[in-house]
């Protein structure tokens, strides 16, 4: 597979940029994964580091980045995660070859007791997961 850069982007970038990010490094060590928020967060969810660990991906070291910094760097593929993110995208000085939009709920939006909210963001760690993997595996054989 060729050499991709890739941003994940999303508003607070403390549970699904994070996770999906978790997801295509785990995928494939060569690829030039990053991820960032249009209004980042101060951490990353606690929950969604538990849910990575029990998939076996270590997020616990990663911090929300502000968007900002990513502006004037060139990326193969951009990718939004959700709809906030997706109408602020901003416009990047570097070059982006394609955008795309795959959407998924806020986890951290969930309520109710601990072990309710961690059933929220196992559902949504499953669906990047499942999207993330079906993306990767149908770019593979093909350039961006």
């Amino acid at each position: 597979m060729p050499h991709l850069s890739i941003l994940i982007l999303c508003t607070g970038n403390s549970c699904r940029s994070q996770m999906a990010e978790g997801f295509l490094r785990s995928f494939d060590a060569d690829l030039d994964v990053h991820s960032a928020g249009t209004k980042p967060s101060e951490t990353v969810h606690p929950l969604a580091v538990q849910v990575m660990q029990e998939k076996g991906i270590d997020i616990s070291s990663h911090r929300p980045t502000s968007v900002e910094q990513y502006l004037a760097t060139s990326f193969d593929v951009v990718i939004t995660v959700c709809d906030g993110a997706k109408e602020s995208c901003p416009v990047f000085t570097g070059r982006v070859k394609k955008r795309l939009h795959i959407g998924f709920d806020d986890p951290a939006e969930a309520v109710g007791s601990n072990e309710e909210k961690l059933k929220v963001f196992r559902r949504v760690r499953d669906e990047i997961r499942e999207r993330f993997w079906a993306w990767y595996s149908e770019t593979i054989n093909r350039e961006v």
